[in-house]
């Protein structure tokens, strides 16, 4: 019926609710909040979660039979299945396997659950939750017949303030500007910890008409300020401050391939943005609306300073470098990560 991103989703309000989910993507809060948003809608509406668990070589035996089986004690059902990242071991490069008969987690398996889905009928729903990128092409294409597949990509930079609203208008809260700023400043595209925020505020704004900046108070030591220090340290040119930032992140838990992807190479590719722009003479206003963003949000004015002071030629080798990194992290090329990103800072900051 639909294939859909998670924000559009989230921003869709109520709707009519249709027999199979499928909530796949990069972005695992988002999986996570989706499902949540999925199972308290249900349940206002009177239906049982049931939850299911597919690891290892394990097989959709207990989801199929959930789905065929009827349940006098609880008619309305929602279920919900969740496939781990361990089922690739099995299941992976699976989805055009059709002459693999009889494996569990292989091609048959899943045509049995394809099967299962197209017959559901009666007050009954079915969420699938792949903790991976994309669900099995078969799978998908059942669920695009029957219902609605959600992709939870990473965020882009102009889509954090409509993250942010989504999550307030979830909680019934309405933001003044100010405060969708300072949440982007303060917590970047970590969007649990900008949920974390935001649920708090509601404990103590409930009230209000308007969500002001000063509601949401000071933040508290975590581990999320020194990615912006990071931030600003890289921006102002800082080699030693921006390692010695690096190295307190990476001991305090933080891994390195997400580090990369999420918070330095959207960083470099604003400040690039930026370098271009001004290199045309245009104005830091323009920056701002290009990125989506309010001319006085720190995001914009990281990237500002920071273009000025790299330069666009520099900020391209330094962006085509992060993004071939990104890909080797990935595929296992290189093991020595958290070298290899400090030798890359090195490089952009060297006078």
């Amino acid at each position: 019926m639909a294939i859909e991103n998670a924000l559009a989703f989230l921003r869709g309000g109520a709707r009519t609710s249709v027999p199979a989910y499928l909530i796949a993507g990069a972005q695992p809060f988002l999986r996570e909040y989706v499902l949540d948003s999925l199972r308290v809608r249900m349940s206002s509406a009177g239906f049982q979660y049931r939850p299911f668990q597919v690891g290892g070589a394990d097989g959709y035996g207990g989801t199929i039979s959930e789905l065929e089986g009827a349940d006098l004690f609880a008619p309305k059902r929602l279920i919900a299945c969740r496939i781990l990242k361990t089922h690739r071991a099995s299941a992976a490069d699976a989805d055009d396997a059709d002459g693999v008969e009889g494996r569990p987690g292989g091609a048959a398996d899943e045509s049995a659950l394809g099967a299962a889905l197209e017959r559901m009928s009666g007050p009954l729903h079915c969420v699938l939750i792949y903790e991976r990128d994309n669900a099995p092409a078969k799978i998908r294409r059942v669920v695009e017949k029957i219902g609605t597949v959600i992709n939870c990509p990473r965020p882009y930079d102009n889509q954090l303030g409509q993250y942010v609203e989504a999550f307030a208008q979830n909680l019934g809260l309405k933001l003044a500007s100010s405060a969708v700023d300072l949440l982007i400043g303060r917590h970047g595209s970590d969007l649990a910890a900008i949920s974390n925020a935001l649920a708090k505020a509601s404990i103590s704004c409930a009230e209000k008409a308007k969500v002001e900046s000063a509601d949401l108070g000071a933040g508290g030591p975590s581990r999320i300020p020194d990615l912006f220090e990071l931030a600003e340290s890289v921006a102002r040119g800082r080699p030693g401050e921006a390692l010695a930032l690096f190295d307190r992140a990476i001991q305090t838990g933080r891994d390195p391939i997400e580090l990369l992807a999420v918070e330095l190479i959207p960083l470099m590719r604003r400040m690039l943005v930026a370098a271009s722009m001004l290199e045309q003479r245009k104005t830091p206003a323009d920056v701002a609306r290009t990125l989506g963003m309010q001319p006085t949000s720190p995001l914009v004015m990281r990237a500002v300073d920071g273009a000025r002071r790299f330069g666009a030629p520099r900020l391209m080798r330094a962006h085509r470098r992060a993004s071939e990194l990104d890909a080797k992290f990935k595929n296992g090329l290189i093991h020595e990560r958290e070298s290899a990103i400090s030798a890359m800072l090195l490089d952009l900051m060297a006078p």
